[in-house]
C-alpha cells in the first residue's frame, strides 16, 4: 500500500504559473527577475493557505536558474527555511547571520526563507536588523507572515512588501475542478463551490476540505455528500423555506426550523445562513449584482428563478429581522423561541400586502 500524499502537499505549486489567485504578486516577481530589479529583502504578509511559502521556494528556485537550463534542479543547498515560531532566540539568529558571510557553492544568491517571521523575538528582531540593511550580495531575504502588525517598524521599512489576498471562491473552485479531473473523480459544480465557500479564501484549507470529503463519498463527488460531511445545510433548506415564507405558511415555518434543530444544526447557524440567503435573492434581482453572487450554475439558476417572485421590500425587511436576531442570539435567555419569533415576523411582511390584494378583488 503507497503511502497517501495529501493534496495540499501533492499539487504543491512548483512554478509561478501554478500560483492561485495571485496574479498581480507572481507577475511582479516574474518581471522583477527579468529586468534584474529583485530587493534582497523581501516580506510576504497575508492570510494563511494562500500561497506565500510556495511563492518563495519558486522565487528562490528561479533567481538560481535564471537561464531555464537547470529546470529539475532545485538548489537545495541555496536555499534555507528558518520556522521562526520554533527558531525565534537571538542564538538562531546569530548562527544565520553567521552563514549568510559564506557564498554558495553552486548558483548565484542563497535564499534564506523565514516562515512566520512575526514570531522572532524583540532581541532577535534587534539582531537581524544590521544583516537586513547591508546584506552581502549573493543574499536574498525572503520573510513570510500572516500578521504583519507584529513586526517591528524598522523590520518593515527594510523589506519589499507583498500582501497576498484571499483566494476568491471561483479561483478556488475552477483550481478544485482541475485537481478532480487529475485524480479520475466525478465532481459536481455546486460541491465544488461549497468547499470553496467554506475554505474562506485558503487554499490549503479547500485542499484539506477536499480530501476529506473524498474520503467520505469516493469517486463522485455530490453536493449531498459535501453538505453531510462538512455539516453544513444545504441551499434547500433556504429555498424551501423562503418559499414558506413567502407563502406566509408559519406552521410548516416552524416544523422546517423543528427539522434544522433534530439535526444538530443551531439557531444561530441558522439565522446567520438565511440572511446571507436573502441577500443573494437581494442581488440575483439586478443584472449588475448577479456577479456578486459565489454560488456553482445550477443553484444560481434557482436563485434567479426565486428571487422574481421575492418583491425588494420584502427582502430588505427580512434581512433587517434576520439581523436583528443574529445581533440578540447569544443574549437571549430562550434562544429559540427568539429564531422562532423572528420566522413568524419574516413570514408576516408579505401577507398584509396579501389581505389588500384580496380585498381590492
Amino acid at each position: 500500500m503507497e503511502p497517501f500524499i495529501v493534496s495540499a502537499r501533492k499539487y504543491r505549486p512548483q512554478i509561478f504559473e501554478d500560483v492561485v489567485g495571485q496574479q498581480a504578486i507572481t507577475n511582479t516577481l516574474e518581471n522583477a527577475i527579468k529586468n534584474n530589479h529583485l530587493a534582497q529583502a523581501l516580506l510576504f504578509t497575508g492570510p494563511r493557505g494562500v500561497g506565500k511559502t510556495s511563492c518563495a521556494r519558486i522565487l528562490a528556485k528561479k533567481i538560481n536558474d535564471e537561464e531555464g537550463l537547470h529546470a529539475d534542479e532545485d538548489f537545495a543547498f541555496n536555499i534555507f527555511e528558518l520556522d521562526a515560531a520554533s527558531n525565534n532566540s537571538v542564538d538562531d539568529i546569530r548562527s544565520l547571520t553567521e552563514q549568510v558571510r559564506i557564498p554558495p557553492q553552486t548558483g548565484k544568491y542563497k535564499v534564506y526563507i523565514i516562515d512566520e517571521v512575526h514570531m522572532l523575538s524583540q532581541a532577535a528582531f534587534n539582531a537581524f536588523l544590521k544583516t537586513l540593511e547591508e546584506p552581502p550580495a549573493h543574499a536574498i531575504f525572503i520573510l513570510a507572515t500572516t500578521e504583519k502588525h507584529k513586526i517591528i517598524p524598522t523590520i518593515l521599512s527594510r523589506c519589499q512588501i507583498f500582501d497576498f489576498k484571499r483566494i476568491g471562491v471561483i479561483d478556488a473552485k475552477n483550481h478544485l475542478k482541475k485537481i478532480a479531473e487529475q485524480e479520475g473523480i466525478t465532481a459536481n459544480d455546486d460541491a465544488l463551490h461549497i468547499i470553496a465557500q467554506k475554505a474562506d479564501g485558503a487554499m490549503r484549507d479547500a485542499l484539506s476540505i477536499f480530501d476529506r470529503v473524498i474520503s467520505f463519498s469516493g469517486k463522485n463527488l455530490t453536493r449531498e455528500a459535501v453538505t453531510e460531511n462538512l455539516n453544513v445545510l444545504d441551499y434547500d433548506v433556504y429555498f424551501k423555506v423562503t418559499d414558506l415564507v413567502l407563502k406566509n405558511n408559519i406552521p410548516q415555518v416552524l416544523i422546517e426550523f423543528n427539522h434544522v434543530l433534530s439535526k444538530g444544526f443551531e439557531g444561530h447557524h441558522f439565522i446567520n445562513g438565511l440572511a446571507s440567503h436573502f441577500r443573494d435573492l437581494l442581488v440575483s434581482k439586478d443584472a449588475e449584482t448577479i456577479p456578486l453572487l459565489e454560488v456553482g450554475d445550477n443553484a444560481k439558476k434557482q436563485y434567479l428563478t426565486q428571487a422574481s417572485a421575492a418583491p425588494l421590500p420584502f427582502l430588505l425587511q427580512a434581512i433587517e429581522k434576520a439581523n436583528e436576531c443574529d445581533l440578540k442570539y447569544k443574549t437571549s435567555k430562550n434562544q429559540r423561541l427568539l429564531v422562532e419569533l423572528t420566522l413568524m415576523q419574516i413570514a408576516s411582511i408579505t401577507f398584509e400586502a396579501e389581505k389588500k390584494k384580496v380585498a381590492t378583488t
